[in-house]
């Protein structure tokens, strides 16, 4: 990778794993599945900043909205949950219901709009709806144009950037540049990994050069890995977690 991949205007660089804040998704470690304890402290060992809470099957809400009322004592200071967007039930109505029950603490709840049947029970979650751009498999959600009309039903919502899903779209990233100039201004986190036959994987040398430009300019959001962090990431990921423990101790 050139030492100036990630050369920034001022003069300054700076690779992903300094991002500040970054985070990782529980669907990561799928061997955890509906253990949320042991979920959100593998998170933990990974970014103290930031998790996103996966359940992106119907099954896993049940059990999370289960843990989130024990109101929990987490490390981050970003949380998010996705919501499920496997074995939905076809009522929208109850679905919105389920999603209204999250308490306030947690920010952001990411949806993928390609599954949505009906859209206007959606507006009930106001600014905490995130709406995530859908990869080269999907029929929708996956373009400026596309992503407009839901936006246009769902004024308040916010925009998840999937990097990888924009990128298997367009590989030169001009996609990726498209939703950023159209909804910079709703941008609330990014999703960042690479894909492999559809499936998100650690990010590669090559994928982490080809997305800087677009990176950049997202550096005032949350980036959640959706893949465990390349091993280059391990010193940078180890140093920003003792900074999180030591500021915890400062403020407790």
């Amino acid at each position: 990778m050139s030492a100036t991949a990630y050369e920034r205007t001022d003069g300054s660089s700076q690779p992903p794993a300094d991002h500040h804040p970054i985070g990782i998704s529980t669907g990561v470690f799928p061997n955890l599945r509906d253990d949320w304890p042991a979920l959100v402290d593998e998170a933990a060992a990974v970014s103290t900043f930031a998790v996103e809470l996966s359940a992106l099957s119907s099954e896993e809400l049940p059990g999370l909205l289960a843990y989130l009322r024990t109101d929990p004592a987490v490390a981050f200071r970003y949380v998010s949950v996705h919501a499920p967007a496997k074995n939905r039930g076809s009522n929208e109505v109850e679905n919105v219901r389920q999603l209204d029950e999250i308490p306030l603490w947690v920010r952001s709840i990411v949806t993928h709009p390609d599954v949505f049947s009906d859209l206007d029970p959606y507006r009930a979650l106001g600014t905490r709806l995130v709406l995530e751009n859908m990869d080269s498999r999907k029929d929708d959600g996956r373009t400026v144009d596309e992503m407009d009309r839901f936006f246009d039903a769902l004024p308040a919502a916010g925009l998840c950037l999937d990097v990888a899903h924009a990128h298997s779209i367009d590989p030169s990233m001009g996609l990726a540049h498209a939703l950023l100039d159209r909804f910079r201004s709703r941008l609330r986190h990014v999703h960042l990994s690479s894909l492999s036959d559809g499936h998100h994987v650690t990010l590669s040398d090559e994928d982490e050069a080809g997305f800087a430009e677009v990176l950049d300019r997202c550096g005032d959001v949350p980036w959640i890995l959706e893949a465990t962090p390349p091993e280059r990431w391990t010193r940078q990921l180890k140093a920003s977690r003792l900074v999180a423990s030591g500021a915890s101790a400062l403020l407790g």
